[in-house]
């Protein structure tokens, strides 16, 4: 795949694995965090990295225009922002709420507009993919705020892949059960949290970051050309199936 390619948290775990697997397909990147220093410690002087908070109309809008100042106007677009508050619904604080509405689907409505409303300018196609949450498609414990802002990410991506099929933009999500990424650190590091959450999914274990990756790139790759409006489910089945129990 031979595409500029916007990569926002991209100094996540996520954001980091999309990038080494589009830039060994020789794409070229524009690679945005909040923090240009952990950019900087990631990547060198690689790619265009661009510092900005994509949950602000003028952060997204100014990636976008710093991409256009160098000559790198991205056709697919992952966004990778997000972050995980757990706890229980009366227990949860107001700020925890609210930084995980913006950081989950505040930053993903203001980039797709960003992102879509430079395409229809330059007259292109595209296609762009956003992550959601096996939390929003099935009632998890102490899962209430993220899977309300997810169930917004995948509201957000059949309205959009609706306004802009026609000017050739697609629009799709991935939908994730728990992955190794820094941002399940606290979830993951104790052997008995580990088990237990391996023990949820039909297909037992923890998910990759890598895996994820591949599935978003296909994504916004020619090869799926034909999809748009939809969320891919990497559960290891737990948002479909039911184990047999032994």
């Amino acid at each position: 795949m031979n595409k500029i390619v916007l990569i926002t948290g991209a100094a996540g775990g996520l954001g980091q694995a999309i990038a080494r697997q589009l830039a060994a397909e020789g794409c070229r990147l524009v690679l945005v965090s909040r923090d240009i220093e952990r950019l900087r410690a990631i990547y060198g002087h690689q790619h265009l990295q661009i510092a900005a908070d994509v949950s602000t109309v003028a952060g997204a809008r100014q990636v976008l225009a710093t991409a256009r100042e160098h000559e790198l106007l991205p056709t697919a677009l992952a966004h990778c922002v997000g972050n995980i508050r757990l706890s229980a619904l009366h227990r949860m604080s107001e700020t925890d709420f609210m930084d995980g509405l913006n950081a989950n689907l505040v930053s993903a409505f203001h980039t797709l507009a960003a992102f879509v409303g430079a395409l229809r300018e330059a007259k292109l196609p595209g296609a762009a993919v956003l992550v959601s949450s096996v939390a929003a498609q099935i009632g998890t414990p102490n899962h209430e705020a993220i899977a309300a802002a997810k169930a917004g990410v995948e509201g957000l991506v059949r309205g959009t892949a609706a306004t802009y099929a026609a000017n050739g933009i697609r629009v799709n999500a991935v939908a994730p059960g728990i992955m190794e990424t820094p941002a399940t650190t606290g979830i993951l590091s104790s052997s008995m949290g580990r088990e237990a959450a391996a023990r949820q999914y039909p297909l037992p274990g923890i998910g990759s970051a890598d895996e994820l990756a591949a599935l978003m790139i296909w994504l916004l790759s020619d090869h799926a050309g034909r999809v748009t409006g939809q969320v891919w489910a990497l559960d290891g089945g737990f948002s479909s199936i039911r184990p047999l129990v032994k």
